[in-house]
């Protein structure tokens, strides 16, 4: 598709602050993070491979608008984009700008890039490191403090996707009903989600969104860190992320970084799982916006 809106421009490398007009979003599969100024709003997850021209229009248009207006901005306040989004691949990036560019027309400069990018320039800014992500899905990159140089593909959560949560949904459905769990974990977990093995089976294989439904799980696994088994299968699905997407990067002398909720909320297993493949962690952040908004 050819790019046709003139207001769409390409951003020096590290653009900083969000104010000034200036909108800033970072998007995962489940949700999208925006900051405007001191604004901060929340809308659901922006995919452009997965989502038709006709899904982000409304999500931009009946749920970020909305909240902007709360707070007495107008579109025609919004100058110049940055958004970083999961799904925003080369090839797409024209696609998201125009779309944005629809919705703020007045916006002078927009770009779009992919997620990870957006993980990298929060978690490491100028500085070379291993930046992760960690939440819904799972993906990582060698960033020498200006590009990604190196990016093992992340695959999905049926072929890759170590260390999600959605692959930690999937681990633990399967120890549950292989009973690798403690005594009485399926009876407390179907109780918990009002499930039994043929619900599981059609929310996985039938259901769109399978990997959301499945990362929506790790609240459990979270609940009972306590138990041996439970802490060993959160070590392991990091332990997998680390040798299957790091060590390709042949740089254990670099920090791991990370974002994301499952990083951030299971982050003493990610340290446990790093040290134990020889690497240390630095920075983990649960949302990259802030940092994003100040750099």
């Amino acid at each position: 598709m050819e790019q046709t809106a003139a207001k769409v421009t390409k951003l020096p490398s590290c653009t900083g602050g969000a104010g000034g007009g200036f909108l800033i979003a970072d998007s995962g599969s489940t949700k999208t993070d925006w900051a405007f100024g001191s604004f901060r709003a929340s809308t659901q997850g922006i995919n452009p491979f997965h989502q038709d021209e006709g899904t982000i229009l409304a999500i931009l248009q009946h749920e970020l608008l909305p909240q902007l207006a709360k707070e007495q901005h107008t579109p025609a306040d919004v100058q110049s984009i940055q958004f970083y989004g999961s799904g925003v691949r080369p090839e797409l990036e024209g696609k998201m700008e125009r779309l944005l560019a629809t919705v703020f027309p007045e916006a002078h400069s927009i770009q779009a890039r992919g997620d990870m990018l957006g993980a990298a320039r929060a978690l490491f800014g100028h500085n070379e490191g291993l930046a992760c992500i960690l939440g819904t899905g799972a993906n990582s990159c060698l960033y020498d403090g200006q590009r990604i140089v190196q990016n093992t593909p992340p695959m999905g959560f049926i072929l890759g996707d170590e260390g999600s949560g959605a692959v930690l949904g999937r681990m633990l459905l399967n120890a549950l009903y292989k009973e690798r769990l403690f005594t009485g974990a399926r009876e407390l977990f179907e109780r918990e989600f009002s499930v039994t093995l043929s619900d599981v089976i059609d929310r996985v294989y039938r259901q769109p969104m399978a990997n959301r439904w499945l990362a929506s799980l790790a609240p459990f696994a979270h609940a009972h860190l306590d138990k041996p088994e439970v802490n060993s299968l959160v070590v392991q699905n990091f332990r997998n992320f680390i040798c299957y997407n790091l060590v390709p990067y042949h740089r254990p002398d670099l920090p791991i970084a990370a974002v994301g909720s499952i990083a951030f909320y299971f982050q003493e297993q990610l340290r446990q799982a790093a040290s134990i493949e020889g690497y240390a962690v630095g920075q983990i952040l649960r949302s990259p916006i802030d940092a994003l908004a100040q750099r």
